[in-house]
């Protein structure tokens, strides 16, 4: 049985899927239709699931985190998401993508460059990504640090971006796997915007 939660914190709804242990699905939106649907629009098609009113523990824990995120704050709870089923190479990506420290943005190049494939590769993984934002694809931008592409439209990205910013100056690399990925200061994206 899928277990799906909802809650309003902040004029934001947030919303996740958890089936044994594990979150199926993240969201948020501006209100609780568009949330559920996000929710149901992503889960397996045959499994039964209900809609709780009042969240578990490990749900509140989740939601409390997916808030934590939006808020750009850096949320350093673990989540066990459900990645078995998605394609090995959705999975390279979304790892990656998870190593992008707040504060930071990163490339689709340069993801593809730490897990292989093609730009055009992680940008179609990236659009398939159903842990938004506990797998912050916000995160990565265009070569150009511009902003690319974003399924809750570029000013979301853009409002995550400047509530995620923490004054670095520098980029750095982190590991992924065993290669390097490379990371900017969000504040390079930002100054080509405000």
């Amino acid at each position: 049985m899928i277990e799906i939660y909802a809650q309003n914190m902040g004029c934001i709804y947030f919303a996740i899927a958890i089936s044994q242990q594990k979150i199926l699905v993240s969201t948020f939106s501006i209100d609780q239709k568009t949330a559920l649907n996000n929710i149901l629009d992503n889960l397996p098609f045959s499994t039964p699931f209900q809609f709780f009113h009042k969240p578990s523990a490990q749900a509140r824990t989740a939601l409390l985190a997916l808030k934590d995120i939006y808020d750009g704050k850096d949320a350093t709870i673990n989540l066990s998401l459900a990645t078995s089923d998605l394609p090995a190479y959705n999975r390279k990506v979304l790892n990656a993508t998870a190593s992008i420290p707040v504060g930071y943005v990163t490339s689709y190049g340069a993801i593809a460059k730490a897990v292989g494939g093609g730009a055009r590769a992680v940008g179609k993984a990236m659009a398939c990504n159903l842990f938004a934002p506990i797998v912050p694809c916000h995160r990565v931008v265009k070569s150009n640090l511009g902003l690319g592409g974003y399924a809750g439209g570029l000013q979301v990205k853009l409002e995550f971006l400047s509530r995620e910013k923490r004054g670095f100056e520098s980029p750095r690399t982190v590991e992924v796997n065993g290669a390097a990925l490379e990371v900017f200061p969000v504040e390079y994206v930002l100054k080509k915007y405000v």
